[in-house]
């Protein structure tokens, strides 16, 4: 029998916070932790030796479960992968790329490993790679995305049909409703980025967190999908690439104009023109900057509502 997702990182709730570049440090997901769910680092904007600060920070931030996202195309990956040994690391979500070529290294060092996925084909790779879990993004995430443009209503049912792992949902959740759905659609927890993302505690600049806030419906688009598809806010530099793509840009012309530290520029530094603003759909369900104490308040209390509602009948008489 499956541990549940409570089970197998040892939480008290199924909420597990998105590894975001540029989001995701210590103050952010010790905070995740310190209230119940399972914070992580967010690997993939972080040197080596950055890594290694953020993971010993977290140390001493909080003595509950945590771990570490690493997307697997990261240049430095064996550097990445030694740190997180060396130092004691616990959990480790891994993303972008095979997950048959680090899971049985991390499995052997005692390390619980989960991979993020963003279509069916890539489940059963997951079983066979040993995975210990499987979080499934739908389109409506923020980070790399599938180029199928699958939403996450239709990817968890899917997966949950192809496997017996347990499954965590991700895309397009950001309130206590979108809890219960992913739950109803089969999934065991959920992963969240945005809401958290916008956070007081997220290392994002503040810049950035305002113009999510002030972003309403359709202010998001799947874009970049000849590199790795990215949702991004409609800004100056979103435009340019819309019309490269327009254009029919090769995949060279596309890296030229992305360049390096796009995302950085935009996310961390608040370049709201010329930046890479990376961020879900959920983007316009976003209405304020507050503690992730505060952020759990209301998806526990909202979940807990439409629960009692659905087991009444009070709303859903068929």
């Amino acid at each position: 029998m499956q541990k549940t997702i409570t089970e197998l990182f040892n939480i008290q709730y199924p909420i597990i916070q998105g590894g975001m570049v540029w989001c995701s440090g210590w103050r952010l997901a010790s905070a995740v932790s310190n209230n119940g769910g399972l914070g992580l680092l967010g690997a993939g904007s972080m040197y080596p030796d950055v890594l290694r600060e953020h993971i010993q920070k977290m140390k001493k931030a909080t003595n509950k479960p945590w771990g570490v996202n690493v997307p697997l195309l990261y240049p430095n990956i064996t550097e990445l992968m030694d740190i997180i040994v060396e130092e004691g690391v616990k959990i480790v979500f891994t993303s972008a790329g095979n997950p048959a070529k680090w899971t049985g290294f991390l499995k052997e060092k005692g390390i619980t490993v989960v991979h993020v996925i963003a279509n069916g084909r890539f489940a059963k790779k997951c079983e066979e790679a040993g995975v210990d879990a499987i979080v499934a993004e739908g389109f409506e995430a923020g980070g790399h995305n599938g180029r199928e443009e699958t939403t996450t209503l239709t990817l968890i049912p899917a997966i949950r049909q192809q496997t017996s792992l347990p499954l965590i949902a991700a895309g397009g959740i950001g309130t206590g409703k979108g809890i219960f759905a992913a739950l109803a659609l089969g999934a065991d927890g959920v992963q969240i980025g945005s809401r958290f993302a916008i956070t007081e505690e997220s290392s994002a600049h503040e810049a950035f967190k305002k113009l999510v806030v002030e972003t309403g419906e359709g202010g998001t688009m799947l874009s970049l999908k000849k590199l790795a598809p990215v949702r991004l806010i409609k800004n100056a530099f979103f435009e340019q690439v819309q019309k490269a793509e327009q254009n029919c840009a090769s995949i060279l012309d596309l890296q030229k104009l992305l360049g390096r530290g796009r995302a950085k520029k935009g996310i961390f530094e608040g370049d709201l023109t010329e930046g890479e603003l990376e961020i879900g759909q959920v983007a316009s369900l976003i209405s304020d900057i507050k503690p992730v104490s505060e952020v759990f308040k209301a998806l526990l209390y909202e979940y807990h509502q439409v629960k009692e509602e659905t087991t009444s009948h009070q709303r859903f008489n068929f």
